[in-house]
């Protein structure tokens, strides 16, 4: 059973950030709720902003931790991805042609790029702008870590619903809920692949108890130091991480797309022997 997507339902008008109350740690179906509206392929400016405030809100209430340290900030972000990774919304195929009616295979995947490109462009482009006002005031050290956690999660997550609508696209859906497709998706991404159809469907801490979890660590390693550009003085830190996302998410969305249709020709050809 897929997820349609959500309708982020929020306003553009300039009003505060929203934030969880500070006595109060957001749960896990909150803060993926939030993620998942940031992962909509049609936000505006405004309500991406919006959401990422309250994002960050919720990051500081759960207790971030010493995310100065880099080993603690990866473990943290890979802990609330795998906690957010169940709410993701993946739409199956008969949603995504609603949406993107008069595309062939090919064509849809293309456009899953691009807009899932320009959506992570556009948290770096938020994060950029927020990160350029933390610089004039203080203090800026404090909350540059909570931006970069909820900036990495934010732009995962918007990948690991990529990854699940391309498997759509190209008839090799990932089976099961939300909670049963997220390790193989959480891997997918890890992997810069296809979803391993191979990979049983046990819950989410088994798999990323394992040496799964160090690979995800290690890939979330290498996407929290490009999304350190996003802590650069005033706007040049909005723009480079707005490009730094779009490029990486559109080489992943790439990568599987090679990925499934390599898939795709090994089972035709089987089936036609």
């Amino acid at each position: 059973m897929s997820h349609a997507d959500r309708s982020a339902g929020e306003s553009d008008s300039a009003v505060p950030p929203e934030s969880e109350p500070e006595d109060r740690a957001p749960s896990d179906s909150e803060l993926g709720d939030t993620v998942a509206k940031l992962t909509a392929e049609d936000l505006e400016p405004g309500q991406r902003n919006r959401l990422l405030g309250r994002l960050v809100g919720q990051v500081r209430a759960r207790g971030v931790g010493d995310l100065f340290k880099p080993r603690a900030a990866v473990k943290w972000i890979a802990d609330a991805v795998g906690d957010i990774a169940p709410y993701v919304p993946v739409r199956d195929l008969d949603t995504l042609r609603r949406h993107h009616p008069g595309l062939d295979d090919d064509r849809l995947a293309e456009r899953l790029v691009r807009n899932a490109s320009r959506a992570s462009a556009g948290v770096g482009a938020a994060g950029g702008g927020v990160a350029a006002i933390e610089w004039a005031a203080t203090p800026t050290l404090l909350t540059a870590p909570v931006l970069l956690a909820a900036e990495t999660v934010t732009v995962v997550a918007i990948e690991i619903k990529l990854i699940g609508e391309l498997h759509e696209v190209y008839g090799q859906s990932v089976p099961g809920t939300g909670a049963q497709r997220a390790i193989p998706l959480v891997m997918a991404w890890s992997q810069q692949r296809g979803v391993n159809p191979m990979v049983p469907g046990v819950g989410i801490g088994a798999v990323l108890g394992t040496a799964a979890r160090k690979e995800m660590r290690d890939r979330l390693l290498r996407r929290l130091g490009r999304n350190l550009t996003t802590l650069g003085p005033f706007l040049t830190g909005a723009a480079v991480a707005s490009y730094l996302n779009r490029r990486a998410t559109k080489s992943i969305g790439e990568q599987v797309i090679a990925d499934l249709k390599k898939r795709q020709r090994k089972i035709i050809d089987g089936e036609a022997r």
